[in-house]
């Protein structure tokens, strides 16, 4: 039988309440420029789509990432070592988890940290089954806040906190050295950090990843104003609203938005949200980053890279992060 802690959260905790969120838009829709943070995509809704988007076929990302996991699962889980506790921030399906599951050494436990619980319970069940022996002790919450991780039921060797997907580039370059530093502490003195990291390549298959012909990406993007609508009482005309990515190669990064096609008004609350033609809500930036980009970061937040696993065409990157203190002493 699998050691499994129930997520003990319901479907309402994961949202702020109305006011927080009514306040939060308001406040976003009222700066210059118009802006929204970028984790209000991922309601019930958003999650479903951001699947549909990991399928289509300009969305390399995933495909070049589980390529990577299945070529190098196994010397990754080498480096690791054995005895490890694996938590994973923002764990959704856990499909690439799974693959590194399938290699690591004597594994502690297993804390999925994921703040919407539906995907949680349904990625804990499938793991209980697959992986009878592994305690997995699941963690409803928003990993960009201090976590407080279970107690593990036995002293691990080293905790690794693992964050695939391309996720570190949706932080501006402050914020993801911040983030990072938060995962160090997190980590402990002998822990590493394996994390996934989109590389720069030509701009065009860039924007095509953020642009899909089906339009799976712009449904995606706008079901944050149906979000809205639903959850605050605002009154977004989907339809007056379009999804525009362009990749900006000065900030080496793709930024989203969402742009009035008319002048209009919007309901948010008791305000009355003014939009000219054309005017933009900046709601994402996906960052890519040189090998280089990516080491200078890391030695923001005291960390180094020991080592980097990529595609062979280097379109993506798993890197291993380790204290900065512990290389100097020679690891």
């Amino acid at each position: 039988m699998s050691s499994v802690q129930p997520c003990g959260v319901s479907d309402d905790d994961r949202r702020p309440p109305v006011n927080d969120l009514l306040e939060i838009a308001q406040r976003g829709l009222g700066a210059k420029p118009k802006r929204l943070p970028s984790w209000l995509f991922y309601d019930e809704r958003g999650s479903d789509l951001f699947d549909e988007i990991c399928e289509q076929p300009e969305y390399y990302l995933t495909r070049c990432e589980i390529a990577l996991m299945d070529a190098h699962a196994a010397s990754i889980a080498d480096t690791l070592g054995s005895e490890v506790r694996l938590v994973e921030y923002g764990s959704g399906n856990a499909r690439k988890t799974r693959m590194l599951l399938e290699h690591l050494h004597a594994p502690v436990a297993y804390v999925p940290v994921e703040i919407s619980p539906e995907p949680l319970r349904q990625s804990v069940e499938r793991l209980a089954k697959e992986f009878p022996r592994l305690p997995l002790q699941p963690l409803c919450a928003d990993f960009s806040k201090p976590l407080r991780l279970p107690i593990p039921p036995r002293a691990p060797r080293r905790t690794v906190v693992y964050f695939p997907g391309s996720t570190i580039g949706n932080f501006e370059n402050r914020e993801a050295a911040v983030l990072l530093r938060k995962m160090r502490n997190e980590m402990g003195d002998a822990g590493g950090i394996l994390i996934g990291v989109d590389l720069k390549k030509d701009p065009a298959v860039i924007e095509a990843a953020y642009n899909d012909r089906a339009g799976v990406t712009a449904e995606f993007t706008l079901n944050m104003l149906a979000r809205l609508n639903r959850e605050i009482g605002s009154n977004f005309d989907l339809s007056a609203f379009a999804h525009r990515a362009h990749y900006n190669p000065m900030a080496g990064r793709i930024e989203t938005h969402i742009v009035s096609r008319r002048q209009q008004q919007v309901k948010v609350g008791r305000a009355n949200v003014a939009f000219r033609a054309d005017e933009a809500i900046q709601v994402e930036y996906s960052c890519k980053y040189s090998l280089e980009d990516f080491a200078a970061l890391a030695a923001r937040a005291g960390l180094a890279v020991l080592r980097v696993w990529t595609d062979p065409e280097q379109m993506f990157s798993v890197q291993y992060l380790v204290r900065a203190s512990t290389v100097a002493r020679g690891r």
